[in-house]
């Protein structure tokens, strides 16, 4: 088989998920857009959180042309992104029981609030206890996952349960357990993993409904322009003067 072909066999797979997310998680995505909308406009906050590669999906919701200016990255250090050192150590840190906790509780996250908690397996202790301890702090919380997780494998953390037990809406990626798109005779491993591209697009989607809710309601979205066009800087520097207190990357 050409490379060629198994390229375009990934893109087949990651086709249809994003179409299967598309028709089968419409009614939540709506829900979830709607639910931000909600937030912005009763002046709360909204925070973003994901470990390790499902922290890219939320980076990519985060000071982002087209996006809300108010989505803040909720960071847990050495856990966003792999570039602790050595990266396994960004995995074991998922699995620390309290790290969730006193993250939140240093956080500026309050009641009236809202998290998007990504994780692809939500198997593990930091976002299962991530997700029960904004609740109890009295913000709402979006979890973006992979059902088949639960069915599939064992919870880490001590209550047995999931991210998506944890949840006012969950976000179903339907990711297939192990991440892998594709497979070769000659390759022992599955490889080509999609749950990037389809959790980024599922979370896009969201944030052009909670806009689409805003502007129905008659209320400007505070939405950021490219710093690459002309007038960009202005806009994002007006935005971010009128939001100042909602903001916390500029801190």
């Amino acid at each position: 088989m050409s490379e060629g072909k198994l390229a375009g066999q990934f893109f087949d797979a990651a086709i249809g998920l994003l179409q299967q997310v598309r028709d089968e998680d419409a009614g939540e995505i709506e829900a979830a857009g709607t639910l931000i909308a909600d937030t912005v406009a009763a002046g709360g906050r909204l925070f973003a959180f994901g470990a390790g590669h499902s922290s890219l999906a939320a980076q990519d919701i985060v000071y982002r042309a087209g996006g809300l200016a108010l989505m803040n990255l909720l960071v847990v250090p050495g856990v966003v992104g792999v570039d602790v050192m050595p990266a396994t150590l960004g995995s074991a840190l998922e699995r620390v029981d309290g790290l969730a906790t006193v993250v939140l509780e240093s956080s500026p996250a309050r009641s009236g609030d809202l998290l998007v908690i990504i994780s692809l397996s939500g198997r593990n202790a930091l976002p299962v206890e991530m997700a029960m301890s904004a609740r109890a702090l009295g913000l709402k919380v979006i979890g973006v996952t992979s059902v088949a997780y639960t069915t599939e494998t064992k919870s880490r953390h001590a209550s047995g349960t999931y991210l998506k037990d944890h949840c006012d809406i969950v976000l179903d990626s339907r990711i297939p357990v192990g991440d892998a798109e594709l497979t070769l005779d000659t390759i022992e491993a599955p490889f080509a993993p999609a749950s990037t591209v389809v959790t980024s697009a599922l979370l896009q989607a969201v944030m052009a409904t909670a806009a689409g809710a805003l502007a129905a309601r008659g209320i400007e979205p505070p939405l950021l322009r490219s710093g690459n066009v002309d007038g960009g800087h202005e806009w994002n520097s007006r935005v971010m003067t009128e939001y100042g207190d909602r903001i916390f990357y500029q801190q």
